[in-house]
């Protein structure tokens, strides 16, 4: 038999709440620029006095394992290069800015040098105004040539409410140039009699990658005009594009250069990027250019306070007696109400959209038993909304009608919300970069700020609200993109062959697995050779052939039955697990029951109801080994690193008790496999380990499950993923390799990376995974620790010390930094056959 690991689901366990008095009460202001003070004078709490507000009475210090303390930075200013244009300057002198950071002006002299820069630096640091400022003086010169448009820029977002808000900005800034500038955002809510202007007539142009992939490029004649001038690609967010969705993007940026040069354009890139590992590094790997890094931040800091939390033990008890902690929503919403209560501009971040809006009707409910008036004053953000709901929820944070919000990261790397007071991150956002970027949120007008992340019943979580060094005393991480997945690169050359035929020229900008790929796709008849040009072949558009953010297919709409009123979308790879018939769903505070998903339509249909519970997906997963491309030894076993097919179904669901968190049952579903061709990490062990582990075959299924679960909860720790990126399955003689196996699989086709970082950290990241079990204070494992709420065989069979006995076992025979150095060599080109069976994500990798 095999057991399967998936990701926490979002349920609640609410207990009472004791909420303090009303103090004062703010709007939140409607300050879209970092370097100017809040509209509002009422005076903020120091950090440390919120903390002790949040912290207190006996019940609630407790809960705070560990605070630390940032203590506010000086900043250090420059001149702006002389060869901005002087009405800029003076432009950016009536923002109220009369100097720059230092990292600010050396990243505008790279760019005015042609040379393509990114800046990493943290939140609020003014990495905008950077880039901003070269730009708008090209832009001021190209207006000056006999069209008005000598000039172009493009910038990228990885949102589109990041977009809008940033054109709300340049038009802001850019205002004292009068018609120099023409800012417009190009998306998928950009009506279409506007669109024709856009392409003829701005010279700044706002979008995103996947309007840059399904619209610009293909439709790129008609862009001409604007291409041929084009003197800088802003990317900002750039920290964001890792994964497959990284991968992507990296191809389109190569497929513009490629049109770009078509036109007698060769624009230097302006990346932006949060605090990271080897920016210069990554971004290269994403534009395929030279790129110059400017880290140095030299931007102020107020005080930052922050403070990791854990929520208490409950009464109750979940599967097998194990005990239950109260979940990280609850507690979060808690905070949330305690924080609008006294008036203190807040953020609370989620990892779901069910997570962003329970949060915010839990907040709801309880600030209506102190102040009705303040229940509108709090929110939730999430992606899925409808363009006009998603513009009406920016603007009433803009205006300060909202106090507090519950969001996803669709707000995190959305609207520039400055003046916060306070962030609560509910659960680790899964990377150092970005538990940063959203603590970062919290005091961006240089006033000191709190930040809390209150950690899920969950390995990880645990882990880390006990272990703070590993969030305090490490740097971030690396960002992970692998633009040479055939998987991924596949698509884009057939795209890249009805914009413009692919010749021998674009062999080395699409990367060396180009040359292998183009007859695998000729022989599947996509692309047809022609003399010494490559030709698409088909009807339909080679840009459909992929979803950029690979969510295997178009999304599911939900619908209301008996209205017909389209409520939302879910993505195709969630849908499963999120929709299925019988599934609650919550959209802008109301709850819906799922009446029928209709897989071939892409239709879910939903009616309005109130029932007392929420649902969970379980499901079953299996793995085959393809082909193994790297082994080292481990002692008597082996880990190993390859290409292997997952098959996923959903089988069920249950439904908990919204107070309690108690299971009220579980009914069976009938939907179709799914199956998926990636890239895992997997480690075996011999009989002989298993003797020195003492375990014998009645535990040997139950301590490989629980180390495989363990194993996924802390890989965030050492790959940029989060859980919804792998999946895994533990086998207790596995057909393949004929020993107990566990898997841990990237959920995308191709892979992500993620597999390959975690081969190469192995001995790190089991390490930390042996010693998260072994602390946990349970008697026989709990959620913290090896449980699973989505685990599809019930948690069942798991052994708590069979898992620390196997894996301490299995860390003596690692191999030394010398062994590991050694397979770093893995062969990345000898792949599976992108032409052939691809299939969706796996459940594992769906969207909350």
């Amino acid at each position: 038999m095999a057991f399967n690991h998936l990701p926490a689901g979002v349920h609640d366990a609410l207990a009472p709440l004791s909420v303090m008095p009303v103090t004062h009460s703010v709007p939140m202001a409607k300050n879209l620029r970092p370097d100017r003070s809040p509209t509002d004078s009422a005076p903020r709490p120091s950090p440390g006095a919120l903390l002790d507000r949040l912290a207190a009475g006996p019940s609630r210090a407790s809960r705070v394992t560990h605070t630390e303390h940032l203590p506010p930075r000086a900043g250090r200013h420059a001149v702006w290069p002389d060869r901005i244009r002087a009405e800029v300057l003076a432009a950016v002198q009536a923002a109220g800015i009369d100097h720059p950071w230092a990292h600010q002006a050396r990243a505008a002299e790279h760019a005015l040098d042609g040379e393509s820069v990114v800046v990493a630096t943290g939140t609020a640091s003014g990495k905008s105004l950077a880039y901003l400022t070269p730009v708008l003086s090209a832009l001021l010169d190209g207006s000056e040539a006999p069209n008005g448009r000598g000039a172009t820029a493009l910038y990228l977002a990885p949102t589109k409410a990041l977009a809008a808000d940033q054109c709300r900005a340049v038009k802001e800034l850019s205002q004292p140039l009068g018609h120099s500038v023409r800012a417009a955002v190009h998306d998928g809510d950009t009506p279409f009699e506007e669109r024709e202007w856009i392409r003829q007539y701005a010279n700044y142009v706002l979008t995103n990658p996947d309007m840059l992939h399904r619209s610009v490029l293909p439709s790129h004649a008609r862009w001409s005009s604007f291409l041929k001038s084009l003197k800088y690609v802003v990317v900002d967010e750039c920290h964001t594009y890792r994964g497959v969705f990284g991968s992507h993007v990296a191809q389109v940026l190569r497929r513009l250069r490629r049109l770009c040069a078509r036109y007698g354009a060769s624009p230097v890139f302006l990346l932006a990027s949060a605090t990271a590992a080897e920016p210069a590094v990554a971004a290269r790997r994403l534009t395929g250019l030279p790129v110059v890094e400017v880290a140095d931040d030299a931007s102020p800091r107020g005080e930052l306070v922050f403070a990791l939390w854990e929520p208490p033990l409950t009464e109750l008890h979940g599967e097998k007696g194990a005990p239950v902690r109260r979940t990280a929503t609850a507690e979060a919403a808690d905070l949330l109400t305690d924080l609008t209560v006294q008036g203190v501009r807040s953020v609370v971040f989620v990892r779901s959209r069910r997570g962003a809006e329970l949060i915010s009707v839990i907040a709801q409910e309880r600030l209506a038993e102190v102040d009705r008036s303040l229940v509108r004053r709090v929110a939730a953000y999430r992606g899925g909304y409808l363009p006009e709901e998603r513009r009406a929820l920016e603007g009433a944070l803009h205006s300060g009608e909202l106090l507090g919000l519950a969001a996803t990261n669709a707000l995190e790397l959305g609207v520039d919300v400055s003046g916060l007071d306070a962030v609560v991150i509910a659960g680790y956002p899964g990377t150092r970069a970005s538990l940063w970027q959203q603590a970062g949120r919290a005091g961006r007008s240089g006033q000191g700020a709190l930040a809390v992340m209150v950690a899920r019943d969950d390995p990880l979580d645990t882990f880390l609200v006990h272990h703070p060094e590993a969030l305090f005393d490490r740097p971030v991480e690396s960002t992970v993109l692998d633009p040479d997945n055939p998987y991924v690169l596949a698509p884009h050359l057939c795209a890249a062959a009805e914009e413009l035929p692919l010749t021998d020229e674009d062999l080395e900008l699409f990367g060396p697995a180009t040359a292998e790929l183009l007859p695998q796709l000729e022989a599947a008849k996509l692309l047809r050779r022609r003399t010494k040009a490559w030709h698409w072949t088909r009807r339909e558009r080679a840009a459909d052939l992929t979803d950029i953010r690979g969510e295997g297919g178009r999304p599911v709409q939900v619908v209301e039955d008996g209205t017909g009123r389209l409520l939302g979308t879910v993505d195709a790879g969630a849908a499963h697990t999120t929709v299925h018939e019988g599934a609650v769903h919550l959209h802008q505070g109301r709850t819906y029951l799922v009446r029928s998903l209709d897989l071939e339509d892409s239709v879910a249909l939903v009616e309005q109801a109130a029932p007392a519970y929420t649902t969970v997906a379980r499901d079953t997963t299996s793995v085959s080994v393809l082909e193994t491309d790297t082994e080292i030894p481990w002692g008597d076993g082996r880990l190993c690193y390859g290409s292997v097919e997952v098959t996923n179904q959903v089988v069920s669901f249950l439904r908990r008790r919204v107070i309690t968190g108690e299971v009220l049952g579980e009914t069976k579903l009938d939907l179709p496999p799914r199956t998926l061709r990636t890239r895992a990490v997997w480690w075996t062990v011999t009989e002989d380990q298993l003797d020195r582990a003492r375990i014998n075959p009645e535990i040997l299924g139950g301590a490989l499950h629980a180390a495989e679960h363990a194993s996924i909860g802390m890989l965030p720790l050492f790959a940029t993923c989060d859980r919804w990126d792998i999946g895994g399955v533990s086998v207790p003689l596995h057909p393949d390799t004929l020993l107990p196996t566990v898997f841990v699989y990237d959920g995308h086709p191709g892979g992500a990376g993620f597999a390959e970082r975690a081969f190469h950290t192995a001995g790190d990241w089991l390490t930390a995974t042996r010693q998260a079990i072994a602390s946990c204070e349970c008697e026989a494992g709990c959620p913290s620790c090896i449980q699973s709420p989505k685990c599809g065989n019930g948690n069942e069979p798991l052994h708590k010390r069979g898992a620390v006995r196997l894996l301490a076992v299995l860390l003596e025979g690692a191999p030394t930094k010398e062994s590991e150095a050694e397979a770093d060599g893995t062969d990345q080109t000898d792949r599976t056959d992108p032409t052939g069976r691809t299939g969706g994500r796996a459940a594992e990798a769906g969207q909350g």
